[in-house]
């Protein structure tokens, strides 16, 4: 047998070694619960991750399509679109606030809409799902999936975060707990 036969070999042992050792962590780490802290304006967010199974436990079917899935729900179906009294909308999957209601508009679209969430309460990604790049934004929380934010909104920043209604509950301002971040 040549040296460089057997360094091959080994090579190619140590490397299906470490793609077993790899696939099996991501089969395993999904089905645990993690968690991990985020500072946010010198205040802590516990980073959650649940299980696609407990997740099914604690969401509607619509809620785990939208927040799990990263699914839509049909326009003009959200009893938050005629939710105007003063408070916030958090995620339906960890209850993290992640609008004011004062920053909510009706941009017709038949989702709910703002113009500004709670600074560092979500997190983006680039989305090509439709070919065309959109911006996806999650809770910051639980990475539950909200919706897109789009740059035709109003001021004062011009930006609107197409929400799915299915992905928030609605927190009046006389009911507003700790649960801040």
């Amino acid at each position: 047998m040549k040296k460089h036969e057997f360094y091959s070999r080994r090579q190619m042992l140590l490397l299906g070694t470490r793609t077993l050792a790899i696939m099996s962590s991501l089969w395993i780490l999904p089905n645990v619960t993690r968690a991990e802290n985020l500072i946010v304006n010198n205040k802590r967010i516990t980073k959650i991750t649940k299980s696609d199974q407990e997740w099914e436990k604690e969401l509607s079917s619509q809620q785990y399509d939208v927040l799990r899935e990263e699914g839509t729900e049909r326009p003009f179906t959200s009893p938050l679109l005629k939710e105007h009294r003063e408070g916030v909308f958090a995620c339906a999957g960890c209850g993290l606030p992640l609008f004011r209601s004062d920053a909510k508009y009706d941009s017709g679209t038949g989702w709910p809409s703002f113009y500004q969430s709670i600074e560092g309460h979500v997190e983006t990604k680039t989305d090509f799902k439709l070919v065309v790049p959109r911006t996806e934004y999650h809770c910051a929380r639980c990475d539950g999936h909200q919706g897109h934010i789009f740059e035709d909104g109003p001021a004062p920043t011009g930006l609107r975060y197409c929400n799915n209604g299915v992905a928030l509950k609605f927190v009046p301002e006389s009911e507003e707990g700790e649960d801040r971040g």
